[in-house]
């Protein structure tokens, strides 16, 4: 079980040591060799030696089912409890696991105890990943409309304060309404668009207005730097499995010690939980974690092999790539320059604000030479304008195409009346690969021109 993660060696060129990132590394990760992979915001990826011990996880368990989970695994997890809470900055004990942000979203919203004065509101922003918004429309529907389940409207590109500004607002709105503002649930990063959320701001304001931080930090750890004990968020969860080349899925979840009364199970309640009303065993070991570290220890029986490669993803940073400091640096380099890059060749512009904040992570966003229904401001002669009722063909017409004739993927979202695309800058790439995402988006934005999405 203490066997160390293989480490490949760093390479090297006739001048001694070079960079560690960029294409040489792609082989060290299972990415098939003809697929351009510009969209590792949405699902991650890992390399090699990560996914070996995964496998040596699994196989462990399967050799000894009974040793492996009962003992043997918790030591385990502990030992990547210890390592990502040193990476995040947060005490162990408010350190666990769970498969993904979304279930970390739905582990709070659904535990939080809702008033039945009818006067407590949920709020978001309109950029919310859909499936954490729908978690605040749940709770809207299942109380019967006790509460309410209000939305902040932003257009990008906007500065961090204006972001501020209109959630001090929304609040003020509310409480004008004789409601209060229970909960905000905001981003580290969004994911369409792809732009950097002034989140700590976010959580000091929500303290000087006492409103509930939940921190979706899906696109968070790994792609930019995480304090949690100054940020001081009331919630927080963030994906491993995208950034921190962490097999799927995998998400750490951090409650402070004085919330972690507010959680008392689990999204499938399960051993850990403490009965109120009747005193109940469990089969598991006896345990001396407190009651949160224990109910989100063991929820049933699953494959927990990803919680235990945290420890083996951050290691092989360190010891392959450097540590974090120098991957993201790299990672925020080659977002800044590459979405750059791919903007000139299609003449078109970036999502970013004055202070160029909205890029400091590893997705940037570029705007299409298409439009939908009309051109907008800043058009050119040349841009192409997708009929209002075909938006959807054309939308699902270029997913589709850049997977097919042209081996990868790129999120497509829109944003006012124009089509936008979002790239993720990742350890494994380089500027050749956004100049293979230029040359794409520049053929593909061609033959939507000629309306080839009609003839499918």
């Amino acid at each position: 079980m203490g066997e160390q993660i293989p480490v490949r060696t760093k390479p090297q060129d006739e001048g001694g040591a070079r960079s560690p990132f960029g294409g040489a590394l792609k082989k060290d990760f299972p990415i098939d060799p003809e697929w351009h992979n510009l969209n590792h915001g949405s699902f991650g990826t890992l390399p090699k030696a990560v996914l070996a011990r995964l496998r040596h996880y699994q196989d462990a368990a399967e050799a000894r089912p009974d040793s492996f989970i009962r003992y043997d695994y918790p030591k385990l997890l502990d030992e990547s409890r210890v390592a990502v809470a040193a990476l995040v900055n947060a005490p162990v004990e408010t350190v666990v696991f769970v498969s993904n942000a979304t279930e970390g979203v739905n582990t709070v919203i659904k535990n939080l105890a809702w008033n039945d004065d009818a006067k407590d509101v949920i709020l978001t922003f309109s950029t919310a990943y859909e499936a954490c918004a729908k978690v605040a429309d749940y709770i809207v529907d299942s109380t019967g409309g006790k509460v309410e389940h209000r939305e902040i409207t932003i257009d990008y590109p906007l500065e961090d304060e204006e972001i501020l500004q209109a959630f001090r607002e929304a609040v003020k709105a509310v409480e004008k309404d004789g409601k209060r503002a229970r909960v905000c649930i905001f981003d580290v990063v969004s994911s369409r668009p792809g732009v950097a959320f002034p989140y700590i701001d976010m959580i000091k304001v929500c303290k000087e207005l006492g409103v509930i931080s939940m921190v979706d930090g899906a696109q968070g750890i790994g792609m930019v730097p995480l304090d949690l004990t100054n940020a001081d968020p009331d919630f927080f969860v963030s994906n491993c499995h995208k950034w921190l080349h962490v097999p799927r899925g995998c998400a750490i979840f951090y409650v402070p010690v004085r919330n972690q009364h507010l959680i008392p199970t689990t999204l499938a309640t399960s051993h850990g939980y403490i009965p109120k009303s009747i005193a109940r065993g469990s089969p598991l070991p006896p345990s001396a974690k407190g009651q949160f570290v224990n109910n989100f220890e063991f929820v049933g029986t699953k494959d927990n092999g990803p919680y235990l490669c945290v420890k083996d993803g951050i290691a092989w940073r360190r010891d392959v790539l450097g540590g974090e400091d120098k991957i993201l640096a790299y990672l925020w380099d080659l977002n800044k320059k590459g979405i750059k890059y791919v903007a000139d060749v299609l003449g078109t512009e970036i999502l970013e604000n004055s202070k160029g904040t909205m890029t400091n992570c590893s997705m940037a966003n570029v705007a299409l030479p298409i439009w939908i229904g009309e051109k907008g401001r800043g058009a050119k002669e040349s841009d192409a304008v997708v009929a209002t009722q075909d938006q959807g063909t054309a939308f699902q017409w270029m997913s589709r195409t850049m997977v097919d004739d042209y081996k990868t993927f790129m999120s497509l979202f829109v944003l006012g009346n124009r089509y936008w695309i979002r790239i993720s800058a990742s350890v494994y790439l380089d500027m050749a690969d956004y100049e293979v995402a230029g040359k794409v988006l520049k053929e593909l934005s061609a033959r939507v021109a000629k309306k080839e999405y009609l003839s499918t």
